[in-house]
């Protein structure tokens, strides 16, 4: 097999028979995916380079019939995959004019098929680009993602944040309340440039909830322990529980024990359309380390008086 030769259908993925509208579509699909400037691919520029070999071939109705019936042969003095750029018409290398008085390297050709820059040959006979002509497109350019990380309460109210980048670059960003971790706010057109005149890609912000030293989040729902005297459980009582709004009171049943739900509504996250979840105070009763004799024979005489409750009964 010649050197460097490799059948430019395979290249390009389509079979034999494939209408022009299939080899365009190929190709574009096949340069934004390897395009140097976007695939992180240490072999991007060399697939790019084959890629446009087989589509400059491909896409000339005089170039492809002399390509289907002579096969790697194909050339006859028409060389398209030489190392110092494509052949002309006229047998002149092509080289690519960016305005700069002098012939840009093989990789200003890359660029001049997603705008920019136009194409001449060495005897100074304009030349159209590949790609140009209804064929050429701008490439977007590609999405960045960083991190904000917001507090509960932060992210409940919502509101203006500024933020840094670790370029440098700061930003004011709008925090939706409430925003749930994970979630990712869009800054329009501040991703990497885009190439041949092609727009930017998008900021994405993916938010990060720090713990919080009392709540916890479970969905649009919010969890908070709720310690309570065993007097308390044992005969009811109302007791303080804090929200993300202050403290609020809530009613403990009498003969409430430890990992009880009792429900706060409307007192969690807010929602999209501005409704909140719910808030569940978890009943934790709390007995003191160190008791005074008052107190311990209070508790010897409690103790008497349920000799008969066995709190590890199934009955219980």
């Amino acid at each position: 097999m010649a050197v460097g030769y490799r059948d430019y259908y395979e290249v390009l993925g389509v079979p034999r028979g494939a209408s022009a509208d299939e080899i365009r579509s190929a190709y574009r699909r096949l340069a934004r995916e390897n395009h140097p400037d976007v695939s992180k691919d240490q072999d991007a520029s060399a697939r790019f380079s084959e890629i446009s070999e087989a589509y400059e071939v491909l896409r000339d109705p005089e170039k492809r019939a002399q390509y289907d019936r002579l096969g790697r042969d194909w050339r006859a003095g028409q060389d398209v995959s030489g190392t110092d750029g494509f052949r002309g018409r006229d047998g002149g290398d092509v080289r690519f004019d960016f305005g700069t008085g002098g012939d840009a390297d093989f990789s200003d050709f890359f660029e001049s098929l997603f705008g920019g820059g136009r194409a001449t040959s060495r005897g100074g006979r304009r030349r159209q680009r590949p790609g140009s002509g209804g064929d050429g497109f701008a490439l977007r350019g590609g999405d960045h993602e960083a991190t904000i990380e917001l507090t509960l309460e932060e992210a409940a109210r919502g509101g203006r944040r500024r933020f840094t980048l670790d370029d440098g670059r700061d930003y004011e960003v709008t925090i939706p309340p409430g925003v749930r971790d994970g979630q990712r706010i869009r800054l329009a057109g501040e991703g990497a440039p885009g190439v041949g005149g092609g727009p930017s890609g998008d900021l994405f912000l993916r938010v990060r909830l720090r713990p919080h030293p009392r709540f916890r989040v479970d969905g649009r729902d919010l969890e908070v322990d709720l310690p309570v005297a065993p007097w308390e459980a044992a005969l009811g009582a109302r007791v303080p529980v804090p929200t993300l709004d202050g403290d609020a009171t809530v009613k403990v049943p009498g003969g409430s024990s430890s990992g009880r739900r009792l429900r706060l509504a409307g007192q969690g996250m807010p929602g999209p359309g501005g409704e909140r979840g719910d808030l569940y105070a978890i009943v934790k009763i709390v007995v003191q380390r160190r008791l005074r004799r008052d107190e311990k024979r209070a508790y010897q005489q409690l103790a008497e008086a349920s000799e008969r409750f066995d709190p590890r009964s199934a009955a219980a």
